[in-house]
Parts: structure tokens; sequence; C-alpha cells
């Protein structure tokens, strides 16, 4: 499983550990992932999924996991949730017409 959050695409960054000296050596930054059950009201069901934390703040200030999937650009999120965000979209739109 990759290091990267499932809504924002959030991923491993490199960077240099620097000395008082000033040395460098390589080092990485972790992203702060989450494993963390979501519910989505249009479907109806729970989902759980691998987010970064900064993900989670933002899911909340949007309005939870439809309001964020249906705003969010399809090139950042995970294959599972491009899959949740078509169906939620689906199901929005069937509300509507009906």
């Amino acid at each position: 499983m990759s290091r990267s959050c499932e809504l924002t695409g959030k991923g491993v960054q490199s960077g240099n550990n620097v000395s008082h000296a000033n040395n460098k050596t390589k080092r990485k930054f972790l992203p702060n992932l989450c494993q963390v059950t979501l519910i989505s009201d249009a479907l109806g069901q729970r989902y759980r999924l691998r987010v970064s934390a900064a993900a989670l703040r933002s899911v909340e200030h949007r309005g939870g996991l439809d309001a964020f999937l249906v705003k969010a650009d399809e090139a950042e999120l995970s294959q599972r949730a491009r899959l949740l965000r078509r169906q939620i979209v689906k199901k929005t739109a069937e509300a509507v017409a009906a």
C-alpha cells in the first residue's frame, strides 16, 4: 500500500536533514495518514479510507464526504475514491430527477 492520501493525493516528499555544520543527508517527509471510516449520506454506507489529517479537516469543513468528493478534482483521487465519487454523483442526479 502506498503512503499517499486517498482523497487529496498527498504523498511522501523528500528533502535534506541539515546539521549545525551544514551537512546535508537525504530524508523523507511522510504524510500523517489515518485509517478513518467516513459515512456517505447519499449512498447510506460507511467507507474505510486512508486519509491524511489535513484531508480529514477538509472533509469536515466542506460538509462531509459527499460534498468533498463532488467538489474534488478527479486527478488527485485514488481509484476507490473515483468510483465512490461517480456513484455519489449518479445517485444525487437520480434524486434531483425524481
